[in-house]
């Protein structure tokens, strides 16, 4: 059991990709906090934890917003004590020409994928660095690293992510804290419920795939760290 004893919180725990690293650390023996919006599907997955004797602990957040954030991390300290792991899957996504792209919805995808990865960063960093340990996993995309059209607004957060996070990782270095990001390519998730004329979806990636890798760099020894890891479908960028 590679997290055993271990404390990890997880944003959008409650489906798609967060929901698979919540299974996958609990499986390795992490107590896992679960944040998401919607209380329902984050007690689904506790119960699913549970129901493997894991430890679960569900904790309704809304991650654009500094208080909610900071209940989280407070609840997380109060009842589990630490923060050894976070990892931020909460994220939104609209597709479609920059020249038709609503400034609603850009403005939603900046609050979530951007703001919601900084605000929880920055509520784990205090309880991480008077420890000297954690590793923070960051989900970024590979649409923040290779131009794929019609994802520019949803691109621009997560490229902000990528270099938020590598800025993050040289000043947390003196202080024994790992930080990485994690860019996938196309997941199949829930996400794609809602886009038309989706790729196929039988040829993305699975959750559990970035599960496995979000697994990997949150497990290595203490004198190693995957600061940048891009994972992709076997048949590349589709």
């Amino acid at each position: 059991m590679r997290l055993r004893e271990q404390v990890a919180i997880v944003t959008g725990a409650g489906r798609g990709i967060g929901r698979a690293v919540a299974l996958a650390f609990a499986r390795e023996g992490a107590a896992v906090a679960l944040a998401a919006r919607t209380a329902s599907e984050l007690e689904l997955v506790a119960a699913q934890i549970r129901s493997r004797v894991g430890r679960a602990l569900a904790v309704p957040t809304d991650v654009t917003q500094e208080t909610s954030v900071a209940a989280l991390v407070d609840r997380v300290l109060a009842e589990l004590g630490k923060v050894d792991i976070l990892v931020t899957a909460a994220g939104v996504a609209t597709f479609g020409p920059l020249v038709d792209t609503k400034t609603e919805d850009w403005d939603r995808m900046v609050a979530v994928n951007l703001r919601g990865v900084f605000l929880a960063c920055r509520a784990v960093l205090p309880p991480m660095m008077r420890q000297r340990r954690g590793t923070i996993i960051n989900i970024a995309s590979v649409a923040a690293k290779r131009p794929i059209p019609g994802s520019g607004a949803y691109a621009a957060g997560k490229h902000a992510v990528l270099g938020l996070t590598l800025v993050l990782a040289e000043e947390m270095r003196p202080h024994g804290i790992r930080v990485g990001a994690l860019s996938p390519g196309a997941v199949d998730t829930p996400l794609w419920d809602a886009v038309p004329n989706a790729p196929e979806r039988s040829r993305m990636l699975r959750p559990e795939d970035v599960a496995e890798a979000a697994l990997l760099m949150a497990s290595l020894s203490p004198g190693a760290s995957l600061e940048d890891l891009t994972l992709l479908p076997r048949g590349g960028i589709l």
